[in-house]
């Protein structure tokens, strides 16, 4: 298998172009210009990865990386808008700069090029690839609506939190590897190793993201320290916090969720570190991590052959941005 970098580089210089017509420019410049905005392009890199895990490359697999990429693109364009979000890897979010209309219509149009590009594949697993996209495309949507829902419920639980997750973030790079694996002729009992593979590792990272935006380093991790705790989001930090605490504690978290007061990030983090949020969160993060690797060494294919796979899982889950 080739490595996450040279992969990277082929899925590039197959995306790097212009996905939609000139005309209205009003509309198809503001679904081309989110792409512009770059990102590490995991997902598609995926698929690229889980198809030659068990085959040769094959082009249909850089077709499913673009219509997984665009349509990544599509939820974020979306995402953005409901959280009112104003910019996006320091670029000016799409609804920002072209209007929260325009910027529906352009996340439409992505959705819809998404299929196009699914509907190139000369694979006759087509029918295979298109069940798991719109499935997926669903929980994504699904997991977006309780992340909305639960900022309005004060009690969430550890297993309703874990079900938004994976729904919201999980299940896109997990169906990511899948798509590649069923263009490879994977099994289905290698497939569904492969797909929990990257549900696993997708909690870890979603771990590692709560975790770093209370305990990260301003400087690496690329944005403000404490956004979670300043909008009382609900995260596996907060959650686990909310049981972890004495009355004393509890009673001082829940007055300052209630408030905003200056200095109420570093309070909360204090409480954090009083309950050994901090040591939790990487232990949770270390025992997805171990189930995304048994997961991995399930899978009928030689050691070798995995080795990219763990590097990428590595990669994800050590980072300090």
């Amino acid at each position: 298998m080739q490595s996450f970098a040279t992969l990277s580089k082929l899925f590039e210089n197959h995306f790097n172009k212009r996905h939609f017509p000139n005309s209205p420019s009003t509309l198809y410049d503001a679904a081309q210009y989110i792409l512009k905005i770059g990102g590490k392009r995991v997902r598609p890199v995926s698929v690229l990865m889980g198809h030659e895990l068990f085959n040769e490359f094959d082009e249909d697999a850089l077709h499913v990386a673009t219509a997984i990429e665009l349509f990544h693109n599509f939820s974020l364009i979306h995402d953005d808008i409901m959280d009112k979000a104003p910019l996006r890897r320091g670029w000016e979010t799409v609804h920002t700069k072209y209007g929260e209309s325009t910027a529906l219509l352009a996340g439409d149009v992505m959705l819809v090029a998404a299929y196009e590009e699914i509907n190139k594949i000369k694979s006759n697993k087509l029918s295979e690839i298109l069940t798991l996209y719109s499935r997926t495309a669903k929980e994504v949507c699904e997991g977006q609506q309780l992340d909305m829902d639960f900022e309005k419920q004060l009690n969430v639980s550890m297993e309703e939190y874990l079900e938004m997750i994976t729904l919201k973030t999980s299940v896109l790079l997990a169906a990511s590897l899948q798509l590649g694996a069923i263009l490879g002729g994977a099994g289905e009992s290698n497939q569904k190793y492969l797909y929990d593979f990257g549900k696993n590792i997708g909690i870890a990272f979603q771990i590692q993201d709560d975790y770093l935006d209370a305990f990260g380093d301003p400087e690496k991790f690329g944005k403000q320290v404490g956004g979670d705790i300043l909008s009382n989001k609900k995260t596996f930090l907060l959650i686990h916090a909310l049981s972890a605490t004495n009355p004393t504690q509890r009673k001082e978290l829940e007055l300052l969720l209630e408030g905003n007061e200056p200095d109420k990030v570093a309070r909360v983090v204090a409480i954090y570190k009083e309950c050994k949020v901090d040591q939790w969160a990487h232990t949770l993060k270390e025992k997805y991590y171990e189930m995304a690797l048994k997961n991995l060494h399930e899978i009928a294919v030689q050691d070798a052959r995995k080795q990219e796979l763990i590097s990428l899982a590595k990669y994800l889950l050590q980072r300090d941005s």
